[in-house]
Formats: structure tokens, C-alpha cells, sequence
């Protein structure tokens, strides 16, 4: 069921067909606004070349093997004009191997020396104390001493691109943690230990998770949620209405707790790379029901997730019935109010992008923004840098060409690889030896209830926004004219993690560089989802607030850090306190939906799409 409310702002020149089924024949995406030529409709030939690459890319789930080979011939040609490193690496392997036989000498003594070699921070393959005892001291030791020369040596080399040093040292990693003695039976303590107690049981309950995994990534299944964490009654559980629907996503109105509400209301734009209900998860630590529960009127947007169907679908798409939709109908039920809007990741950077054209259109709907763990410049952008080139993306983008989107499996693998020494090897350990279920939390239900990408809008994003960094180069345009998010004069309120390697706080905080208006900037603790599900109470939290007011000088990252001190507790009621700031007073709170009569009870019906 979709209406039409009284000031929806449409495309007059938007293609009748956007949504419709493709033909048989893989239909190739409209490039991108500032395309190359040869990304045009291509010709027989080249169709035929970007089929073979689809191919390849399903065999390497994603990731272009010419990346790596030409990072690998980089680094290989780059070492051999250069004797002082391969000295440098000779003289290393020597003092490491040096380490082993001193470390190994003090235990055939019976000393307990100091290990001379540390795992990483996110490496916990090694917390069992039988690590501690020979052998196996020694040999992970000796892993260890590997994997740091392969550090050494694959580090930044004079004339070698350093995203070609962290490839190689990246697929290094990846070699290294295949062959680790963690992994294998007789080569863990823990496993010897485990299997001794149940006699062999733990092999034959991981033989048998083995083969149940084995068979849904065969069958490319998706798994069905835990009965005890369905969606609706104990995740996503904040009671509301879906007031709009369109064929990009449902608009969700949450039920007010409170006798009065601010008269501002909130729209959440979360983003779609997941489903929203990461910031709806557990009551207790469900940032919208928290936000419900200050006196604020919220609205949230859940997206669909697309299928081959809606291979059409355009980042403008995104930002006109996503966004720009949302706020119409938001203007109907509160009328003559502004809206406060918060974008989380990819949803802060379309948010970003809109309240730009908003201000250069003269668009003043908006009362304020708020960006958590969103991005705008996309130089820093962390680990993911490591999976995108030119040879990357258009990898992605024929394999994209053949089936209408992007993957689930081809997008967790990657974010998986990031830390594979943890969410790889160490739950195939767990599950496969020790023979131990998967214990679902409401974070890991939500993390494998994937979305698919599609395939114009991924292409765009890719290429325009995050490879050739056009929003903050003053490139990026909406409508065919360029924005600037220097237009951007309600206040701004930017949230970064400090341990966030999808979006890293220093590239986060590049807002307040490509920005004059008034600015809170705030660090707390945690990762990308962590650190954002910070709700009060949380053990453990705290956070770092400045602010710059409208036309005051940039301060660099390391110099905010210096002068802002940690304030203990969560950072959500220093938010709440600035959104009351910014917001007119209360008013009753609304008793009806003011001519939207509700299409279905909250969640909706787009996050049960599989």
C-alpha cells in the first residue's frame, strides 16, 4: 500500500520503470554521474570480459586477485633494489631467532622467562595457560616470531605505495593464521585438554557443527533467528506503527511513553548495509527506546532489503524516497516543526549529503544533525582501504552486473577477514574442536542478519563517494549541481569510536575540516557497533565532548585528544542534554498519526525480508 502525502518532492524526470524486473539477460547499471566512457552499455566483447570476471569474483568471494598480484609485484621489485631493508630483515630474522633459542634454553632449565614475543590486541588464541607450558610455549613462540618479521618486512618500503604494503602484509596475516598451531588438535592445548575429558566427544559435536555449516554456505541458506531473540518481542521490540511505506523503505513512528514530548521531532537514518534494529536491539540497551523514553517524538527508517529486481536502485534514489520522503511525511503528522535527524554510518553519509542540498536549496526542515560513526572524507577510512582500488571495484561492479547486488557473504567476508584471528580461526576453533554451539547474543543476531547491496547504488558509493572522495573534494553532486558541507548551518553533533576500524575516529572527526557551522564533536569508548550501544549503565564507558563554535579554527585530531579529558559513564544522556538544548520546548504528545493510518505494528514488515 503506498499514498502520496501533500508535499512528497519527486523527480519529474525519475524513470517510470526504476523498480521493475530485469530482462533474462543481466542488465548492465546506468554509470554513475561522472563516469568514465568505457563504463558506458558495454559492447558484446567486453560483456563477455565482465561475465568471465563475475565468474572469478563468485570463486574468490569478492576480492580481485590482480590487486593482490600487483601488490605483491610491488612490494617484491620495491625489496629488491633495496639491500639496506633486505640487511635490515636479515639481521631481524637473526635477533628473532636469537629470542626463540634464549626463550627455549631458560625452559629446558626449568625458568619461566618472559615470552619475548606478545599477541596483537585482538588475538585471544592464546588465553588458555597451557600455552604456557612446553612445547607449546615454544611454538607459539615461534609463530609469533614469524608473524612479526612478515610485519617488519612488509611495512612501509621508500617508493612503495602503502596501500600496497598493507596488502601484502595483510595477506600475510591471512596465510600465517591458516597454518597457526592453534588450529590443529595436536597443536592446542586447549583442544588436547578438552578432548581427553569428554573421550573424543567435542571432535564429534564439531564434526557435526562442521557439516551443518558446511551445508548452509553450500546451499546459501540464510539462518533463521533464535526463537529467543525474534524480531517484534525481544529485539526491535519498542512499540510504534509503519506510517509510510514505499518500495525503498518503511517509515516507522514509535508510541510516546511520556505525557509531553519536545516539539522537534527525530528521524533516524540508519544505515543499509544492515538492518536498523542494531540501534533497537535488547530493551535494555536499545538506543531508540532510551531516546523514546526521554519525551522525544522518534521516527526511524527501516530499508528493504533489495533483491535482483532492484538492480536500478541509485544512491539519489536513496536519498529522495529514503530521507527526503521521510521528512515529508514526518511534516504532516508534526506540522510546523523542524526535525532533528541522526545518521548512523553509511545513514550519516547520505544524511550529510542531504542536509548539504537541503542548505543549498534553502531547505530548512532540519533543526539539527547528529552523525554517528559516519564518514564524509574517505582518504582515512581505515582497514576496508585494504579491499578498494580501481581493479577492486570494477571487480565488484561485474560481479554486481551479473546478479542485480551485492552479496551477504561476499560483504561479511571481507569485514570478517579484518579480524580473522578472532572471527575466523578462533570460532572455527571453538565450534569445530572444542566442539562448542555458537551462543547468540541480540549483537550476533543481529551481524548475521545480513542485507544484500544493490547493484547501481553500491557502484556509486564505491566509486564516487569512497574511492574518489568526492563529497569533501567538492565534487559530489545532487541534481546535477556540486554540494559543499560548508552550506551545513544548524548545528552538528559527531559521534566517533575509538577503536572503530570500519569508520576510525580520525577520519570521523574530518567533519569539523569540511565544516564552519556549530560543532560537538565526541569520542567514546568502544568499535564501530560497541561504542554507539553505550546505554547508561554500561560497565566500563566513557567518552571525550568538545565543541567548536560556527566559524572557529580547526584543531587537529591529536590535538583535540590532548586537550579533551575522559568523562566517565555513557555518552547518550550528554547527547540528550544537547538535543533538549537545541529543541523549542514540550508539547502534549501526539495522540494520532494526523491522517497516516498505520500500515502494520513496529518492526514493519522490510526487516523480516531474507
Amino acid at each position: 500500500m503506498t499514498r502520496t502525502p501533500a508535499r512528497r518532492k519527486t523527480r519529474e524526470d525519475a524513470p517510470q520503470d526504476a523498480l521493475t524486473p530485469p530482462a533474462e539477460v543481466p542488465q548492465v547499471p546506468a554509470p554513475a554521474e561522472g563516469a568514465r566512457p568505457d563504463q558506458a552499455e558495454p559492447h558484446l566483447h567486453a560483456a563477455l570480459d565482465r561475465a568471465t570476471m563475475a565468474s572469478l569474483a563468485r570463486f574468490t568471494a569478492g576480492l580481485s586477485p590482480h590487486a593482490m598480484i600487483d601488490a605483491w609485484s610491488d612490494w617484491a621489485m620495491h625489496l629488491a633494489r633495496a639491500p639496506g631493508r633486505q640487511l635490515e630483515l636479515a639481521e631481524r630474522a637473526q635477533a628473532n631467532g636469537m629470542k626463540l633459542a634464549q626463550y627455549a634454553a631458560a625452559q629446558m632449565t626449568g625458568k619461566a622467562p618472559d615470552k619475548p614475543f606478545a599477541p596483537g590486541r585482538y588475538d585471544t588464541r592464546w588465553t588458555h595457560e597451557g600455552w604456557d607450558r612446553a612445547p607449546f610455549a615454544l611454538w607459539q613462540q615461534g609463530f609469533l616470531a614469524t608473524q612479526d618479521w612478515w610485519e617488519a618486512a612488509t611495512s612501509n618500503l621508500r617508493g612503495l605505495r602503502k596501500q600496497n604494503a598493507d596488502r601484502t602484509g595483510f595477506t600475510m596475516r591471512q596465510l600465517l593464521d591458516s597454518v597457526s598451531p592453534s588450529n590443529f588438535p595436536l597443536g592446542n592445548p586447549e583442544i588436547i585438554e578438552k578432548t581427553q575429558a569428554t573421550g573424543g566427544r567435542n571432535l564429534l559435536e564439531g564434526a557435526a557443527h562442521y557439516a551443518d555449516d558446511a551445508c548452509h554456505i553450500l546451499a546459501q541458506e540464510h539462518r533463521a533467528l533464535p526463537e529467543e531473540f525474534a524480531l517484534g518481542k525481544v529485539l526491535a521490540a519498542t512499540p510504534g506503527k509503519v506510517v509510510w511505506r514505499n518500495e525503498l523503505m518503511e517509515l516507522i513512528q514509535y508510541s510516546p511513553t511520556t505525557a509531553e514530548v519536545q516539539a522537534e521531532p527525530v528521524l533516524i537514518v540508519p544505515a543499509w548495509i544492515m538492518k536498523y534494529y542494531i540501534l533497537d536491539l535488547s530493551p535494555e540497551n536499545s538506543f531508540i527506546r532510551w531516546l523514546v523514553g526521554q519525551g522525544h517524538t522518534v521516527f526511524c527508517i527501516s530499508w528493504r532489503n533489495p533483491g535482483a529486481e532492484h538492480a536500478e536502485l541509485s544512491l539519489e534514489d536513496y536519498r529522495t524516497q529514503g530521507i527526503m520522503q521521510a521528512l515529508d511525511v514526518i511534516n504532516d503528522i508534526v506540522p510546523g516543526q523542524k526535525v532533528h535527524a541522526n545518521g548512523y554510518c553509511l545513514g550519516g553519509t547520505l544524511l550529510a549529503i542531504a542536509a548539504a542540498a537541503m542548505a543549498r536549496d534553502c531547505d530548512d526542515r532540519l533543526a539539527s544533525v547528529t552523525l554517528m560513526a559516519a564518514q564524509v572524507d574517505f582518504v582515512e577510512a581505515g582497514e576496508l582501504l585494504l579491499f578498494l582500488d580501481e581493479s577492486q571495484v570494477a571487480f565488484l561492479e561485474d560481479l554486481m552486473w551479473s546478479q542485480g547486488y551485492l552479496d551477504r557473504p561476499q560483504m561479511s567476508g571481507a569485514f570478517a577477514a579484518i579480524r580473522s584471528e578472532d572471527l575466523i580461526w578462533s570460532r572455527a576453533v571453538r565450534r569445530y574442536f572444542l566442539g562448542e554451539p555458537d551462543l547468540p547474543t541480540d549483537v550476533t543476531v543481529w551481524v548475521n542478519d545480513t542485507t544484500r547491496m544493490p547493484a547501481r547504488m553500491h557502484s556509486e558509493y564505491l566509486r564516487g563517494i569512497f574511492l574518489e572522495n568526492r563529497i569533501s573534494a567538492g565534487r559530489f553532486a545532487v541534481e546535477g549541481r556540486v554540494i559543499a558541507l560548508k552550506d551545513i548551518s544548524v548545528p552538528v553533533f559527531v559521534v566517533g569510536t575509538e577503536t572503530d576500524h570500519i569508520a576510525p575516529w580520525r577520519s570521523v572527526y574530518k567533519t569539523a575540516l569540511f565544516t564552519d557551522c556549530d560543532l560537538h564533536f565526541l569520542l567514546t569508548k568502544g568499535g564501530h557497533n560497541g561504542g554507539i550501544l553505550s546505554e547508561p549503565g554500561h560497565r566500563g564507558r566513557h567518552y571525550r565532548i568538545g565543541h567548536r563554535p560556527a566559524g572557529a579554527h580547526y584543531r587537529d585530531p591529536d590535538t583535540w585528544l590532548a586537550a579533551h579529558d575522559p568523562v566517565a559513564g555513557s555518552w547518550w544522556p550528554e547527547w540528550g542534554r544537547w538535543l533538549m538544548r537545541h529543541s523549542s520546548g514540550a508539547v502534549p504528545a501526539p495522540g494520532s498519526h494526523q491522517g497516516y493510518p498505520p500500515l502494520a505494528d513496529a518492526p514493519g514488515t522490510y526487516i523480516h525480508q531474507t
